[in-house]
């Protein structure tokens, strides 16, 4: 199958102002009416996970962002780029059976509902140009984090094959917050167009918004002030790389989401466990052995690691400079793996762990010989998170589990 033709809609430099707005409906929207919903490609540690999600539902959008990972791909050896083709395929049955609701010039809001908390968002087009990773950058859209380039190639390659956009970029609007929260509660109003529970019991639920007052309104707020990318950082860069003029967002508030533990999972290193403890003693770092149950750090300052059976309390020497070089997750990346270790972050041996999953899961992981380290990272603080993008600095690679995050597959952007 031949790639499409993707639209390119005209920037903001070439004249297109309609509003003072980096939101934008989605042109030509695909909305699910069930069954499509998944977990967001990179929040899994385990990625045979995905293939077995996908083997118990086909529909999932996984089969589609993850072709690879598909049981027919495992089973054949195939590459990510040798399975773009099937992955095409894929998604073009599921638009035809009726999977997904073409809606065009629309913007949806979204709801996420647990015991505890509600959260609201709006799924919307913005606009790339919009995008800036340093001060003397202009733009509205704040990337902070360092990226994996092997996987912004694949994220580009996707749009490129599919011509679709899969998974929104998670931003955090920074003005005129408790307004956005407001229209978005009020967008959020009668029967849904579709409801999935996710896999942590969460209910996600969409409402499109046609043109209108409303909607209107909607876009003014949502991309009126600076968005600061909280997930999404590769799919954001993706959409540069592959020069598409608007990227799929879901823009949302302060008040709906938090910041969870992002830990760090070492699958081999030259090292033993007592002898990497022992290192990092001769480094500067006071290591303690714990006589507690292993948990995340209650307090940025001090990491947890585990190895060989016992767990440490680990205090890092300080770094000197930015307050990034500051940071837990900093701090780990240069002493723990470039000093001590000689790996880079990038390093395959080492596997990200996010909040949703829990302290034991990588105690099972270390005790079952799948990992020989397990090093547990207090989250960084929302007035670190702040403060880092005020200043235009970027986060170590997965420093930052927001979450409630939007299910990949409910809203999908066509840009053909």
């Amino acid at each position: 199958m031949s790639a499409p033709q993707l639209r390119r809609w005209p920037t903001r430099s070439a004249g297109y102002p309609l509003r003072v707005t980096a939101a934008h409906p989605i042109e030509q929207a695909w909305i699910s009416t069930g069954g499509t919903g998944a977990q967001n490609y990179d929040e899994f540690a385990d990625e045979s996970k995905i293939t077995r999600i996908i083997e118990a539902n086909p529909t999932s959008i996984l089969a589609v962002e993850m072709p690879d990972r598909t049981p027919e791909a495992q089973a054949a050896g195939l590459s990510f780029q040798a399975a773009l083709p099937a992955a095409a395929e894929r998604l073009a049955a599921l638009e035809e059976t009726g999977r997904f609701a073409p809606a065009s010039q629309v913007v949806v809001a979204y709801r996420i509902t647990d015991d505890e908390h509600v959260a609201h968002g709006l799924f919307c087009m913005i606009d790339t140009s919009e995008i800036s990773t340093s001060a003397d950058e202009p733009g509205r859209v704040i990337r902070n984090e360092d990226v994996f380039l092997e996987k912004v190639k694949q994220r580009a390659a996707l749009n490129e094959t599919l011509g679709h956009l899969l998974s929104p970029v998670l931003l955090v609007q920074n003005a005129k917050v408790d307004e956005l929260q407001t229209a978005l509660a009020d967008a959020c109003t009668g029967p849904a167009a579709v409801s999935e529970i996710d896999h942590l019991g969460r209910r996600h639920e969409v409402w499109p918004v046609p043109a209108g007052p409303q909607q209107d309104k909607l876009c003014d707020l949502a991309g009126g002030g600076d968005l600061i990318v909280a997930d999404g950082n590769h799919r954001s860069l993706a959409a540069q790389v592959g020069e598409l003029p608007r990227f799929l967002a879901v823009v949302t508030t302060p008040e709906s989401v938090t910041i969870q533990p992002y830990h760090r999972l070492i699958n081999s290193m030259p090292i033993t466990g007592d002898e990497l403890a022992a290192a990092l003693g001769r480094r500067g770092a006071t290591v303690t052995t714990m006589d507690t149950e292993l948990d995340t750090p209650a307090e940025p300052g001090v990491v947890h690691l585990y190895t060989d059976g016992t767990s440490y309390a680990v205090t890092l020497p300080k770094g000197e400079g930015t307050i990034v070089d500051r940071l837990d997750h900093a701090r780990v990346e240069a002493v723990v793996f470039n000093e001590v270790l000689a790996m880079d972050a990038g390093d395959k041996r080492i596997t990200y762990v996010g909040g949703d999953y829990p302290v034991s899961w990588l105690v099972e992981q270390v005790d079952s010989d799948e990992a020989v380290a397990a090093i547990l990272v207090a989250p960084v603080s929302v007035d670190d998170f702040i403060s880092v993008n005020l200043e235009r600095l970027k986060l170590p690679r997965k420093s930052t589990w927001f979450t409630p995050k939007a299910l990949a597959g409910l809203v999908l952007a066509d840009l053909r």
